[in-house]
């Protein structure tokens, strides 16, 4: 699969060939499915917590007597049916973490990145610099390319210049090669990889 490399101000640099194995693969749903929600999973901080009866502070005497008062027994003030009491079965704190095979992770990766080719919504530039931090210059240049939520990956090194312009930019986030992911790429439009990323995305998925 070959594409067309441009730079920043969408003039054509050159072109280069795209493995079919990582970016012409078949898309599959069920895989891409289950990788974003083994990654929202993951993503959890499992912190969330009520207080059960045994945790509610308060007195432990019994309200009144037994019988007698019309009323219906009751043996503690701390139980669920009264305002500040314990709560039944609520959320306690816990890990959400799932397991999935490697294999089935690779997948994904090559589905996400074969949806974006297959949808004409993959573009390769020869690198992500900027000479000075800018956030309109930034912006004047992604009206070129005609790009709006994107995600940038670029090499194992991002230029500072780049990634602090695209800090205030709406829907447009600067990830390292590294740190591609599944999630990242489908939540964004339009996918914008340097050469590098190209090169580490295939050597680590082929």
């Amino acid at each position: 699969m070959k594409l067309d490399i441009v730079n920043l101000d969408n003039k054509n640099v050159g072109s280069i060939e795209l493995a079919d194995s990582v970016f012409a693969a078949e898309v599959r749903t069920d895989v891409l499915d289950r990788v974003v929600n083994w990654q929202l999973a993951n993503r959890r901080a499992g912190t969330h917590k009520t207080k059960t009866i045994a945790e509610v502070s308060g007195t432990t005497k019994k309200p009144y007597k037994q019988k007698g008062t019309g009323n219906a027994r009751q043996g503690s003030l701390r139980a669920t049916q009264f305002r500040g009491g314990g709560i039944v079965f609520g959320p306690v704190v816990r890990s959400h973490e799932q397991d999935l095979p490697k294999k089935i992770r690779q997948l994904g990766m090559c589905c996400a990145l074969s949806a974006k080719a297959k949808e004409g919504k993959l573009v390769v530039v020869d690198d992500l610099k900027l000479a000075q931090i800018k956030t309109k210059d930034l912006v004047s240049k992604m009206k070129k390319m005609g790009l709006e939520s994107t995600l940038f990956i670029g090499g194992a090194e991002l230029d500072k210049n780049f990634c602090l312009s695209a800090n205030n930019i709406y829907d447009v986030d600067v990830l390292p090669a590294q740190g591609a992911n599944v999630y990242d790429i489908l939540r964004r439009d339009t996918l914008v990889l340097t050469k590098e990323a190209v090169e580490k995305l295939e050597a680590r998925l082929k």
